[in-house]
């Protein structure tokens, strides 16, 4: 599965997230807005107005939500 991460510096939700992925051996790409501010148009683009955003070949998760995260380890 090919997932996405996009987070940014400073942001308590995306380190929540990655620990979530990693603690769960869930493999991700990690995008940092601050870093690569391209991203940026792409996520304003796509409707998202804040990070978290993590994506996935079947479905996408904004903000820090266990709950929808857990689909992405089943």
């Amino acid at each position: 599965m090919n997932i996405k991460l996009f987070s940014k510096n400073n942001c308590m939700q995306c380190k929540m997230a990655k620990r979530f992925l990693a603690d769960n051996n869930i493999s991700f790409e990690e995008i940092n807005i601050d870093n690569e501010p391209n991203a940026i148009d792409w996520l304003k683009e796509q409707g998202f107005q804040s990070v978290p955003v993590i994506t996935s070949d079947a479905t996408t998760v904004v903000g820090f939500r266990p709950d929808q995260l857990r689909q992405l380890a089943s």
